[in-house]
């Protein structure tokens, strides 16, 4: 005996009069919905996806339109062709009925000579309804002779027999009492537009497979991409940054979204490096103080055996770890700046006054080491920025030119408008930046070898760098003897 499935089991007592149990109907229904879930399962993917649905929407949104253009096109063929018809008939009648009655009786009988294919119909009746010429055997019923063309269904007897026709015709009373129907075959009109009906819809299917064809195309290449990129995307989340996503040949939204993430990896990238770069130099540079302020406690313990030489033990220490502190609030404030917490505090700020301010105050450390400090700010230039980050920026690239010009140098700050940038620019005759160091100075504790022995943390141009950044502004080195860094900022009116 064959055996049934549960589902079938509960159908088939149901079908005998009987309820399905709660189990029987519980199991069938766990049967559909894994059947149709293994089913929908074993698609390909890309069929799946909503772009293949959408896909599928559209293309019966066009077979609808197209079936609802096509139904247009055929009833306006119909229309139009009923209507030449019936002007055809109207013509044929008003011939008709100009000639005289025994020219008349000749017209009609020459006129069914020349239709061999029968698509005319004629006939002329007397007043009683008696057929006199003609291959029309009866007037139709529910005829109207008012002249204007109707449909009616009409008995044809001829040589070949008798036959009813659908036709269209025009009956017309004429002056000695009889009536004259004049009529062609409605076949052909139907024929005519089914013919044109018909080969407009045969163009519907290549139209909706085309639709199909185009869409699958579109939704494989689609999927194509988006699994190489998914690929490349686990890639970097396993850790390797240097991989980027694909990039189309073509403009088109995914290839732009892709520059735009391979831009930020690419910042991405130099940030881990720089923060890893960092650590490193965070400890170089705090293990020379902290190792020379414990070898000076050390030493003070086991030699000093005064309370002076104590004390100037504890100076050396103070000293050292003073220059640590001051590494870690360097390092600490330019955290602040590079994560834009001081953005909120912009405003329009003057630079004339900014340039003048950092002059007064670097006026007399330049005159202490014989250096000609020269501010140039005849225009009174705004920008859009923090008023005491820039003052921070500028001071720094002057404490820079006063502290690498020897004496006897000279020292300029200038404040100039080019274009629509405002440029603060600072110029020093101290021994310069050569081209080989003009990105590698805006490092964080970078040190070049003919600097090492003059007093810094190595953090100024890149603390005026990370300010620079922050507001949208342009840092510029121009190497050589001597040397420029000039501040590009975009022009912003003054306000009154």
């Amino acid at each position: 005996m064959r055996r049934m499935h549960p589902c079938q089991r509960g159908r088939a007592s149901s079908f005998h009069g009987f309820a399905a149990t709660p189990q029987a109907e519980q199991n069938c229904g766990a049967f559909l919905r894994s059947f149709g879930r293994d089913n929908v399962m074993h698609l390909p993917e890309f069929i799946r996806s909503s772009r293949m649905r959408w896909t599928v929407v559209v293309t019966c949104i066009f077979a609808t339109f197209t079936v609802a253009l096509l139904g247009f096109v055929y009833l306006r063929t119909k229309h139009d062709l009923t209507l030449r018809s019936d002007r055809a008939i109207a013509a044929e009648i008003e011939n008709l009925v100009a000639l005289r009655s025994g020219e008349r009786l000749d017209a009609i009988n020459d006129g069914l000579q020349y239709d061999p294919g029968r698509h005319r119909m004629v006939g002329l009746f007397g007043a009683h309804g008696d057929r006199i010429a003609g291959d029309m055997e009866r007037e139709p019923a529910d005829l109207r002779i008012d002249g204007t063309a109707q449909n009616a269904v009409a008995d044809r007897i001829d040589g070949l027999g008798r036959e009813q026709q659908a036709v269209r015709l025009i009956a017309r009373t004429l002056p000695d009492g009889n009536v004259l129907l004049v009529g062609r075959d409605v076949d052909e009109i139907e024929e005519i537009a089914r013919v044109v009906g018909g080969t407009l819809a045969l163009a519907l299917f290549p139209a909706v497979f085309l639709c199909i064809a185009v869409g699958t195309a579109l939704s494989a290449r689609a999927r194509k991409r988006i699994v190489e990129v998914n690929e490349r995307v686990q890639r970097i989340v396993a850790g390797n940054l240097r991989e980027r996503l694909p990039l189309g040949s073509s403009d088109d939204p995914l290839s732009q979204l892709a520059t735009i993430v391979n831009g930020m990896l690419d910042e991405m990238e130099t940030l881990i490096e720089s923060l890893a770069g960092v650590g490193r130099d965070i400890a170089h540079d705090l293990r020379t103080p902290l190792t020379r302020a414990r070898l000076m406690l050390d030493r003070g313990r086991r030699n000093a055996t005064t309370l002076e030489q104590l004390q100037a033990v504890a100076d050396k220490t103070t000293e050292a770890l003073d220059q640590s502190l001051s590494i870690i609030t360097a390092i600490l404030r330019l955290a602040e700046i590079e994560v834009s917490q001081r953005s909120a505090g912009f405003g329009h700020v003057a630079l004339a006054d900014i340039v003048t301010e950092v002059g007064d105050m670097y006026e007399p450390i330049a005159e202490d080491k014989g250096i000609s400090l020269v501010v140039q700010s005849p225009n009174k230039l705004t920008v859009h920025g923090d008023r005491d980050l820039l003052i921070e920026a500028v001071a720094n690239l002057v404490d820079n030119a006063v502290k690498f010009t020897p004496a006897g140098g000279r020292v300029e700050i200038n404040l100039v408008r080019s274009h629509d940038e405002t440029i603060v620019r600072v110029k020093d005759t101290g021994s310069g930046i050569s081209e080989q160091e003009r990105d590698a100075v805006l490092r964080r504790f970078y040190r070049s070898d003919k600097m090492r022995h003059t007093p810094g943390l190595g953090l100024g141009l890149n603390l005026v760098a990370a300010i620079v950044k922050l507001h949208g502004f342009r840092l510029t080195i121009h190497p050589g003897a001597g040397c420029i860094v000039e501040i590009a900022c975009p022009y912003a009116p003054e306000r009154t």
